[in-house]
């Protein structure tokens, strides 16, 4: 298996399904499952493979290099796992929506574009396959049309200009300096590099990365691009193509340049990790409360996006062992739970004809119970809840910080933890419990191609947390690729001297004590069935056609704590892109179209020439 086969097959599938789509929509659908399907057993067959290729052609006289080793398979198998799940949902999600062809051509064109950036080992490369992401990101968050799609896909694409231009700086100072931009010679000839230099680099690229993660404070631009796109692609964007930027980081704070000049980024008090672990934890908390005021269903799942980012970034940035594996971990993790609880989101706007308000919803346990138990288990392991993927991922973060002797940093994660429990209870409340609105009472569950992702997904939130030792293994071996020391690594977790996490004891010990209230209740008298419209709150009968007495539930608390939450950056940046419009529009007024305008402003300019020159005489 060659990397530029995968290569070839990921972007030639991707405009073959866009001809195929002119022939037949049930040919063009085949194959872009087909085709998703090819690149993971390709990818799969990579694992534990280490190959760097420099080709026989390249890019202004530079060299083409793909390259593959535990870290890139690690980032690529999480793409075209979750293309795959994506393509299979949209079969049904979207089968009656405008430019088919065209979304099944910029979404595989967009995972070809990711896979690029991980196997590639040239920046130049790097770059070319960042664009062709970012700018067919566009393309799809702008898919839907209307004033708010093409708000978000705008805000978008500005923003990402902005860290394109920046990561474009330091490529051209890199080659200036080095007169290479190969991955692996780079990574020799920078140890010789003064720290400043090194700093100004790592400002560079970690501007593009933070912008694409989302960190704040340039988070802006992804709670509108998640609620705007169509859902499965919000699966891909949350899920894998916004931790593109943690690869990034990977790739230059680890690959690049190494624990050894990491670890000497420090100015006085201040170190480069150390910021970064501090905007990990503002992220966690200021995500967490705002997902909170969100009666949206997908912005709830976008602002715990952001969120969640802080988590990865509080582990990778602390420099050690148990950190690196616990962000890493939690990476993978993220992008399982966050594309199942999206998938969960557009199946319920798939039934209801598109409503995501909160407060509209409720009941559809019954109604939609397989999309009902995806939804429960990606909360639960959103939150870290015992036996599910984020627990284990959350308990090494949490054990790398208080560890490390960083309360605060540790009191931030809680508190982030907290504020998921909150919104994620708001999140299965509101819509699967309760009282079920009279007009959803002939709903139906997703069609079959729906629910496929929604069970596999669901599977793997259990699977990872039950035995971790199978995703933690190759984490490992991505931790010694990198320099850390190996940790004990077993199926059901991790060994250490402070204390060891044994999946397998807490499972046994969650099946007793679940046995036991099942007993409990079963010996106990059976509740009588009554009409889901005979019931009371607080006293009062619930209107019929109303949601029930949680509507408005956290209200005292949003009221408390809303006006402390105004996203101050948004504001700026809005303020700085009117103030530009406002400038722009302004300059334009000065094309006339008339000729006498433009000979006027000639000699206005030759009369300022003149009087410089009398009174200062410069020229």
């Amino acid at each position: 298996m060659t990397l530029e086969l995968l290569l070839i097959v990921a972007f030639g599938g991707a405009f073959l399904t866009y001809f195929l789509g002119k022939i037949s929509s049930s040919l063009r659908n085949g194959f872009a499952v087909l085709n998703a399907l090819a690149l993971v057993v390709m990818t799969a067959f990579l694992y534990g493979q280490t190959v760097e290729k420099n080709l026989h052609f390249g890019f202004l006289g530079m060299p083409f290099v793909l390259r593959i080793n535990m870290l890139s398979w690690f980032f690529a198998i999480t793409i075209v796992g979750i293309g795959l799940l994506s393509i299979i949902y949209s079969l049904k999600y979207i089968e009656n929506g405008k430019k088919l062809d065209f979304y099944y051509f910029t979404t595989l064109l967009i995972n070809a574009s990711m896979l690029g950036t991980v196997i590639c080992g040239d920046l130049i490369s790097f770059y070319m396959f960042w664009e062709i992401m970012s700018w067919s990101t566009y393309l799809l968050i702008s898919y839907k049309g209307g004033d708010k799609a093409l708000f978000a896909g705008i805000k978008y694409i500005i923003m990402s200009i902005i860290g394109s231009l920046a990561m474009l700086v330091g490529i051209i100072s890199l080659y200036t300096h080095f007169g290479t931009l190969e991955i692996s010679t780079l990574a020799i000839q920078i140890q010789g590099a003064s720290l400043n230099y090194i700093l100004f680099i790592l400002i560079m690229f970690s501007t593009a990365f933070i912008i694409i993660n989302a960190f704040w404070p340039l988070h802006i631009w992804l709670p509108d691009a998640h609620a705007e796109a169509v859902s499965p692609f919000s699966s891909i964007l949350s899920a894998v193509l916004v931790r593109k930027g943690m690869y990034g980081l990977y790739l230059f704070m680890y690959v690049i340049l190494g624990l050894n000049i990491l670890n000497r980024l420090k100015f006085g008090f201040i170190s480069f990790t150390g910021v970064f672990c501090w905007i990990g934890a503002i992220t966690i908390v200021f995500a967490a409360l705002t997902a909170l005021l969100q009666n949206d269903s997908k912005r709830i799942l976008a602002w715990s996006t952001v969120g969640q980012g802080g988590y990865m970034i509080l582990g990778v940035a602390f420099v050690t062992p148990l950190g690196m594996a616990g962000g890493t971990f939690h990476i993978l993790n993220h992008c399982i739970y966050i594309a199942l609880l999206f998938f969960v989101a557009g199946a319920i706007e798939y039934r209801t004809g598109g409503i995501r308000d909160l407060n509209s919803l409720g009941g559809l346990i019954k109604k939609m119970p397989v999309t009902f138990i995806g939804g429960l288990v990606g909360i639960f392991g959103l939150i870290g809840l015992p036996l599910t993927n984020g627990f284990v991922s959350k308990w090494l973060i949490y054990k790398t910080l208080i560890l490390g002797n960083r309360p605060f940093l540790a009191f931030a994660a809680f508190l982030g933890t907290w504020g998921t429990v909150l919104y994620g209870y708001k999140f299965i409340h509101n819509i699967f419990l309760g009282q079920l609105p009279e007009k959803y009472k002939n709903i139906k569950e997703v069609p079959f191609t729906m629910r496929i992702p929604i069970i596999i997904l669901t599977i793997l939130v259990f699977l990872f947390g039950i035995l971790p030792g199978i995703p933690l293994k190759v984490i490992n071996a991505i931790g010694i690729s990198l320099g850390f020391e190996s940790l004990d690594v077993t199926l059901w977790g991790i060994a250490s001297e402070t204390g060891t996490l044994n999946t397998i004891n807490i499972f046994a010990a969650i099946l007793i004590v679940g046995i036991i209230i099942w007993l409990i209740f079963k010996a106990g008298r059976k509740a009588p069935k009554v009409d889901q419209y005979d019931n009371y709150a607080a006293g009062s009968a619930i209107p019929k056609n109303k949601y029930n007495y949680t509507v408005d539930y956290y209200y005292p608390f949003t009221k408390m704590i809303s006006p402390y939450l105004k996203d101050i950056f948004d504001l700026f940046y809005t303020k700085i892109a009117n103030t530009v419009q406002k400038l722009c529009n302004s300059t334009r007024k000065i094309y006339t179209g008339y000729v006498g305008s433009y000979v006027m402003y000639i000699v206005l300019f030759l009369a300022i020439l003149i009087l410089v020159q009398l009174k200062w005489g410069v020229f």
